[in-house]
């Protein structure tokens, strides 16, 4: 099983809110998780971008692979080098 860490919409229309989860590759965008590590709001001024580095230490640990997003976002938080 590859898992991945990304982005999952929970926002309203036109109000997008994402939560970053870990999930398997071949399931949904807004389907079926493992588990929560964080949150991101770009429509908050500045962008509201959460994590918990714990939770995101310990997959990327096991070898859970971030999206191309949610790379970027840990890029600017300094957990990914």
């Amino acid at each position: 099983m590859a898992v991945k860490i990304r982005l999952t919409r929970v926002g309203s229309k036109k109000n997008p809110i994402y939560r970053v989860v870990v999930t398997d590759s071949r399931a949904p965008r807004d389907g079926r998780f493992i588990e929560i590590v964080g949150r991101y709001n770009p429509r908050s001024e500045p962008s509201l971008i959460e994590f918990d580095e714990a939770k995101v230490k310990d997959w990327l640990g096991k070898g859970a692979q971030p999206s191309e997003a949610v790379g970027r976002l840990l890029k600017v938080k300094g957990l990914l080098g």
